[in-house]
């Protein structure tokens, strides 16, 4: 199966980073959102984002351009019938990824790959959705896409073997990056290890053993974190981390996975992280710590 366009829906931050990967590759994108004015925004989030590393020198004004030029606003579902393959990278909401689905089901011929970019929710009941179960999969992509060599492939119980080979040999060889091969589990291995870490780290500045600011240095330098778990959360987006662990304390009961009162009373002040522009750490409109 030969990859030239790639559907994403979702203009999120992972929808951004997703898309501009794929573009960056030189895949034709096709990028879905709700309405033309978040699409716009999406579009402009991603030039800024071309705008950063122009200025580091990372790439060229040519680059630029010819990365934005791959990248193709949509509204419409039925655009998506012309790709190889549809990305799906819209918020953790089960009922909604479902009718994402469902929709996709109409448009998209059964051989297209359908593929979600979930962090904790099973890719066999998003699947159950489907007439075609055996076409969905899981690609979970790390925050920052660009930057992070890694992706969970993950396997519905229905996913078929050339589903599987066909999107491990999109991974690998046309975005090059390495894939991990991971059964349906809650949380899989990335966030499932990642919450924990990250819940600990809140517990243990809610028992007031050390500051946020300290708690990272000693994470970042003494293990070589590119960022601290509190900054980690940040990045994630709060409200994000609070639901992977609230889903996962649902489907396993262990205490180990409850969230900490630390992080439901950020989440309920509204300090998301980034997203927000304060968190744990405050940060500027490009994302960087103030």
């Amino acid at each position: 199966m030969n990859f030239k366009r790639i559907g994403v829906i979702g203009g999120g931050t992972m929808g951004q980073g997703i898309s501009e990967m794929l573009a960056a590759k030189g895949l034709d994108v096709l990028l879905v959102e709700e309405t033309p004015e978040k699409l716009n925004h999406a579009y402009s989030m991603i030039e800024t984002s071309l705008d950063k590393q122009l200025e580091k020198w990372a790439i060229t004004k040519a680059e630029k351009k010819l990365i934005l030029s791959k990248i193709h606003k949509v509204t419409h579902f039925a655009e998506l019938g012309t790709c190889d393959m549809v990305i799906e990278t819209i918020s953790e909401d089960l009922d909604a990824k479902k009718e994402i689905f469902k929709q996709l089901d109409q448009v998209c011929p059964s051989n297209i790959l359908l593929a979600s970019n979930t962090s904790t929710l099973s890719l066999t009941e998003i699947a159950g959705s489907t007439m075609y179960p055996e076409r969905v999969i899981g690609m979970h992509f790390i925050y920052p896409v660009s930057r992070i060599n890694l992706v969970e492939i993950i396997r519905g119980l229905k996913t078929s073997e050339s589903t599987f080979e066909d999107t491990r040999r999109f991974v690998e060889e046309v975005v090059d990056k390495r894939g991990v091969m991971v059964y349906e589990s809650p949380g899989f291995v990335t966030s499932r290890i990642i919450c924990t870490m990250i819940n600990e780290a809140l517990h243990v500045l809610g028992e007031g053993v050390a500051t946020a600011e300290d708690i990272d240095a000693a994470m970042r330098i003494g293990y070589q974190f590119q960022y601290g778990p509190l900054e980690m959360a940040d990045r994630f987006g709060l409200d994000s981390v609070l639901a992977a662990l609230e889903r996962m304390f649902r489907e396993f009961g262990e205490l180990k996975y409850r969230p900490s009162f630390v992080l439901k009373k950020m989440v309920r002040a509204g300090n998301l992280g980034v997203k927000t522009g304060e968190g744990f750490f405050k940060y500027d409109k490009d994302g960087d710590r103030t």
